[in-house]
């Protein structure tokens, strides 16, 4: 068993340290360049609470709300209103408050094959399509994918990255506020705000099996090594850019899928764009490795294409 272990754990570092390399390859020699973004023409529209189809906006658009929110979705009807619950009613306490502050939720369906977007689009119904609005993606891109999507297609100032299994405590948005405002000033309005779970790192080694804390040291060590210095959490998927900085970062992606996000912090740290880690509240979600493990199968499906090709 030890060997087999040991032997597993060999194979998690070989594969880790050449997909990085391969992610710092690529964001080296790529990061000016903008990628394509290829839309299905269903995906160019979005339908308001009618049902009716209504044309998306574009990042470049002056915007027209403080917050976006891009929440991207896989097969998640189960978890998505849990979170979207606490999400919305969070924001509706906090424009009550605050009549000034507007906002919009993006649920993207990245290709799910449950039913994700109808379970959204009944908060769209709810809340009005000013608020709440649903891409349905026509396949699987993977989170990276997914969310570059939903950036594409926001109108806030500033931009949220948060997981539909609800994980992070949405309020925690306002220490990731507060963080990007420390970054002032920002250099060409650009500065991102990290959510980390680094400071609950000890309790988690003491629920995980060791080989599952010897892979976590492995990537950590290769990420910091090879891409983004400074950040000790580059997984956690909340996260608040500013609109300059979103797309800046997203214009330059070209992973969507496992570990975009340290292609995204990597292209930040090239630019210069400041960036804080902040410490959220998180809870480990049952089913938080499916949007993962099917990362990694869709990965390898792309990769295998493209040597056939």
């Amino acid at each position: 068993m030890s060997s087999l272990l040991l032997q597993l754990a060999v194979l998690g570092y070989g594969l880790a340290a050449a997909a990085l390399v391969l992610i710092s390859l690529v964001a080296i020699i790529t990061a000016t360049k903008m990628p394509p973004l290829h839309r299905h023409e269903e995906e160019k529209f979005f339908l308001n609470a009618k049902g009716q189809k209504e044309t998306l906006p574009s990042i470049w658009d002056t915007p027209t709300k403080q917050l976006s929110v891009i929440v991207p979705s896989y097969n998640e009807e189960q978890r998505l209103p849990v979170m979207m619950d606490e999400a919305l009613g969070y924001l509706e306490k906090r424009q009550k408050q605050d009549p000034a502050f507007t906002y919009e939720v993006i649920v993207v369906d990245d290709g799910s094959k449950d039913q994700t977007s109808k379970v959204a689009f009944k908060y769209c119904q709810k809340y009005g399509s000013d608020k709440v609005r649903v891409i349905t993606l026509m396949k699987n891109r993977g989170k990276g994918g997914a969310v570059r999507m939903g950036v594409f297609s926001s109108r806030g100032e500033k931009i949220l990255m948060a997981d539909a299994d609800g994980a992070t405590k949405f309020p925690d948005v306002e220490k990731l506020e507060k963080g990007l405002n420390d970054l002032q000033p920002w250099p060409d309005q650009m500065a991102i705000a990290c959510g980390s779970r680094a400071h609950l790192e000890k309790e988690s080694i003491a629920q995980r099996s060791y080989f599952r804390t010897l892979l976590m040291y492995g990537f950590h060590f290769l990420v910091w090594f090879l891409c983004v210095k400074g950040i000790r959490d580059t997984q956690c998927g909340f996260k608040l850019l500013t609109r300059e900085a979103a797309s800046r970062t997203f214009s330059s992606l070209h992973i969507e899928r496992w570990a975009f996000d340290v292609e995204l912090l990597y292209i930040a740290q090239y630019f210069k764009i400041p960036v804080a880690e902040i410490a959220v509240n998180w809870t480990e979600i049952e089913g938080e490795y499916i949007y993962f493990v099917t990362s990694l199968v869709r990965q390898r499906e792309t990769s295998d294409n493209a040597v056939v090709q």
